[in-house]
């Protein structure tokens, strides 16, 4: 299965707790004004590379965890899904995801591309950037309806559980 990546930061550290290799994916509806990368509206984007490429990637910085951002990965999300399984089962990292819906659009959506997406993260920041809410003191996040949701924690307890850095 492939993915359109607009770009691959490694050894960032704005993108979640630690160093973390970032993939940023195209595609986005969102249209967020004072959006930090309107360049991953475009879904035709970046390149393709597949789910074993990605996984070389990842596997070849052995510190770093992961985080999938955009545009919005969950315009790719059965081939999000699939990574984020691969990277679970065959590595120790955790998985951060960057998404515009918030999760009660998602959990009411009940698509199972995203429900197996969303088994396989640590995090999800969701939420659209809203610029009037921008806050530059906020961890890991742009604007203040954003939040960091705790995702097994959030599913396993059914409503949502917000992450604490520890």
């Amino acid at each position: 299965m492939n993915l359109r990546v607009l770009d691959i930061l490694e050894d960032t550290t704005v993108d979640g707790p630690g160093f973390r290799t970032s993939i940023y994916l195209a595609g986005c509806t969102h249209h967020c004004p004072g959006c930090h990368n309107p360049e991953s509206w475009n879904a035709n984007g970046g390149k393709e590379m597949s789910v074993d490429d990605l996984m070389r990637v990842i596997v070849n910085d052995p510190f770093a965890h992961v985080t999938l951002s955009g545009g919005d990965p969950l315009f790719q999300a059965p081939a999000c899904a699939e990574l984020a399984h691969r990277i679970k089962t065959e590595t120790d990292k955790t998985i951060w995801c960057y998404t515009g819906y918030t999760w009660e659009r998602l959990i009411a959506q009940n698509d199972a591309a995203v429900m197996s997406l969303l088994a396989n993260l640590d995090v999800l920041v969701d939420g659209p950037f809203i610029q009037a809410l921008r806050d530059t003191d906020l961890l890991f996040r742009g604007s203040s309806n954003q939040r960091l949701i705790d995702v097994q924690k959030s599913l396993s307890s059914g409503q949502v559980v917000l992450w604490h850095r520890e």
